[in-house]
């Protein structure tokens, strides 16, 4: 019967949490119950984590990581390592002897960590690191075979004859790029390729032979294109020149109208011509006559002179001889000797090896070189497998460095908890009113975000950054867990600082209140109090003002207008008035009266009991809104702020009070250093110590004059009270009662 694996669990946060602490626990991992899990999932994104490694376990590409692919991740890991142990080490570098050969796996991998130091010209190096993985085209720039099935110039290494073949697949082609990034062929492209150059030479072998050089090739190949290209290029004019001649031997009245007439050369005689004036290029190519031949050499139009003389040097010359005029019969017979060459070269096949030429062709097609290039694209493939574990030999590589961090920030939150260094959520700290916040997560929509995560029961202030040196712009979210609120508002700003160490310029956009300490708490009913009286005081003093101004306004206009003014008839005294005015003073002195006797009942109390008192009141004042407060911040919860991020929180992430004095920092003088107090610029401060000092002394004397202070002697040792002694009653002592007789 198996053994069960015995698992440890710390307690952070309100709950348990498993310890990661061997390879056995990462070994076992996929045994372990995913309701004791911190995580399920989490965004791809916004992780203080290596890209790479990220990318390399989220297989489906979906922007989430979820348990079954950290699982995968981690089995890839434990299964390749000799000791699973290993990803405790967190190192970026892994030895070769530290892979595993139990199996044939494993075997690959480590003959592809070692082929790609061989590549790398690291012969001599026992361990593989991240960087040298870097770059995958850098790992086969030189290599002549990768295993992905294409070869390049580099895989025919000195065969020339290979060599040129290859290229000439690639520039008809395009290339397929191989791992390295070269251009290269395939199977496939090599195939294509030959089947081309067959069906070239299908086509090419009806002109092979003397019947059909004959008939097709008169000249040579070249001969015949530079001749035809030559016809081509003037067939329309010289057509309609012997056109032009055939219509003025049926009617010889037509021939001026043939050769245009004087009005159309009136209009293009007053410009600048050119011998290849468009002006003239629609005209004849020659003057019109009946049965006039064609001078090749003069009186030709000066738009097309140059293309006659093509024709007569590249087709008349060498298909007709030598000629100083060209008649119509000439022409029809140089026509008909180029047609069959025009007719095969249209049946020609729209093929891309076409421009190699039938010479480069034919040697192709009889050098062999296509099972050449096969058994190269074979070899290739003889490291496919080889070569395919290089990715997972990056996997791990990464997984060797970054797979446990990951894991102390989703099977559990030790990261968060321990302190030792930030979480992976953590993408900084800010700077803002004297506090230091860690407790920073990036946000995409702060909106959004704010609709789950103000269900956490945070303080949480939502900052756009700005780096206006760069233009870079984000938004995060900070949690105050420490201090007060008081100069806390929205348009406030403070520095930010992301985990590279770069500085950005951040601005409170958006607000969540909620309690922030306990010790805020305590005071918050004092200072809505000191608030609510400097609002009615500066009401009150705003409504004196105005009053003021009012009546000196009123006092200034009678003062000017005093002749025109009457004076007005005194007034008689009102009893209702009076009678009023009594009242309200009297309720003022009841009142004050009241407020004394309590104070006097409490100061006859004794010393302790007023103490005891004054504490009391105070706690009546402050206590429920320090257990109100007290009651929230115990229900401070980590999930909803992650789950507004993406993430899958699966148990009830606690940010206790005394956890949460560690999130945000505030400001502390460093030890050993001095503080001058002086301050010539500060307000002059309320002589305190003087004033406790008197009304000490005050308290103490009304208490003596009292003999208050005997209830706090026993009973035998009670003194009469300075006072009496000093002044004895003058009356004597009454008599104590006779007894009554029996």
């Amino acid at each position: 019967m198996p053994t069960l694996h015995r698992w440890k669990f710390f307690r952070a946060g309100g709950f348990d949490q498993v310890k990661l602490e061997t390879g056995e626990d990462f070994v076992e991992l996929e045994t372990l119950d995913q309701k004791l899990w911190v995580a399920l999932a989490c965004p791809a994104e916004g992780l203080e984590l290596d890209r790479r490694t990220i990318q390399l376990i989220d297989r489906d590409k979906d922007g989430r990581i979820r348990a079954p692919e950290l699982l995968a991740a981690v089995k890839l890991a434990c299964t390749h390592l000799r000791e699973p142990g290993d990803l405790l080490k967190g190192r970026g570098t892994l030895a070769l002897a530290a892979i595993s050969d139990a199996t044939p796996e494993s075997k690959i991998l480590r003959a592809a960590a070692r082929r790609i130091l061989d590549n790398l010209g690291k012969a001599e190096a026992t361990e593989i690191g991240v960087d040298d993985l870097a770059d995958p085209v850098k790992i086969f720039a030189n290599t002549a075979f990768n295993g992905d099935g294409i070869i390049t110039e580099l895989s025919a290494n000195a065969d020339a004859a290979a060599r040129a073949a290859i290229k000439d697949a690639v520039d008809c082609f395009g290339g397929e790029a191989d791992r390295a990034g070269i251009p290269g062929v395939g199977q496939a492209t090599i195939d294509a390729f030959f089947g081309e150059l067959d069906a070239y030479r299908a086509w090419y072998a009806r002109s092979e032979g003397a019947e059909g050089a004959r008939a097709l090739l008169p000249l040579d190949e070249g001969g015949m294109a530079a001749a035809l290209a030559a016809i081509e290029r003037i067939r329309a004019k010289v057509d309609d020149y012997f056109g032009r001649c055939r219509l003025a031997a049926f009617d010889p009245r037509t021939v001026t109208l043939l050769n245009r007439s004087e009005e159309e050369y009136l209009t293009i005689a007053g410009q600048d011509l050119t011998i290849t004036a468009d002006e003239v290029a629609a005209f004849p190519l020659a003057q019109v006559a009946a049965g006039r031949p064609l001078n090749l050499k003069n009186a030709l139009n000066p738009a097309h002179a140059a293309a006659v003389d093509e024709l007569r040097r590249a087709a008349i010359l060498p298909l007709l001889g030598e000629r100083a005029e060209l008649t119509e019969e000439d022409w029809a017979t140089l026509k008909a000797r180029v047609a069959p060459y025009q007719a095969w070269q249209a049946e020609m096949p729209s093929l891309k090896v076409n421009g190699l030429g039938a010479a480069r062709i034919r040697e192709l097609q009889g050098s062999g070189l296509r099972t050449t290039l096969a058994g190269l694209v074979a070899a290739d493939n003889d490291i496919a497998a080889e070569a395919a574990a290089i990715e997972d030999v990056e996997r791990l590589v990464r997984y060797h460095r970054d797979l446990a961090q990951l894991c102390s920030n989703f099977v559990n939150f030790k990261a968060f908890y321990g302190g030792a260094e930030p979480a992976v959520f953590q993408t900084g700290t800010l700077y803002l009113d004297q506090r230091a916040c860690k407790l920073c997560l990036p946000v995409d929509d702060a909106a959004r975000h704010a609709t789950l995560a103000g269900l956490a029961g945070v303080y949480l202030a939502y900052l756009d950054c700005v780096r206006k040196a760069t233009g870079e712009k984000r938004q995060i979210v900070a949690a105050f867990t420490n201090g007060d609120s008081d100069n806390l508002m929205v348009g406030r700003n403070g520095l930010f600082y992301d985990r590279q160490g770069r500085d950005w310029d951040a601005t409170i956009t958006k607000i969540i209140d909620n309690p922030i300490s306990v010790r805020q708490a305590f005071w918050a009913p004092y200072k809505k109090l000191a608030r609510f009286i400097e609002e009615q005081v500066a009401k009150r003093a705003s409504a004196a003002d105005a009053k003021s101004h009012t009546a000196l306004a009123a006092t200034a206009a009678t003062t000017v207008n005093l002749d025109a003014v009457k004076p007005p008839e005194p007034k008689k005294v009102d009893v209702g008035t009076v009678a009023a005015l009594g009242v309200a003073v009297g309720a003022v002195g009841a009142f004050a009266t009241g407020v004394l006797g309590y104070a006097t009942g409490i100061f006859r109390l004794g010393l302790l009991p007023t103490l005891g008192a004054i504490a009391g009141v105070i706690l009546l004042i402050s206590l429920p809104s320090v257990v109100l407060a007290y009651m929230k911040l115990r229900k401070r919860n980590l999930g909803p702020i992650l789950d507004a991020n993406g993430w899958a929180v699966n148990a009830k992430a606690k940010i206790s009070v005394p956890f949460g004095a560690t999130l945000t920092g505030i400001p502390r003088l460093p030890p050993g250093a001095r503080r001058d107090a002086s301050d010539r610029f500060a307000e002059k401060p309320i002589p305190w110590k003087p004033v406790v000092f008197i009304l000490v002394v005050a308290y103490l004397a009304y208490h003596w004059s009292l003999g208050s202070f005997d209830r706090l002697l026993p009973e035998a040792g009670r003194a009469r009270t300075v006072l009496g002694a000093w002044f004895p009653a003058t009356a004597p002592a009454p008599a104590p009662p006779a007894a009554a007789p029996r």
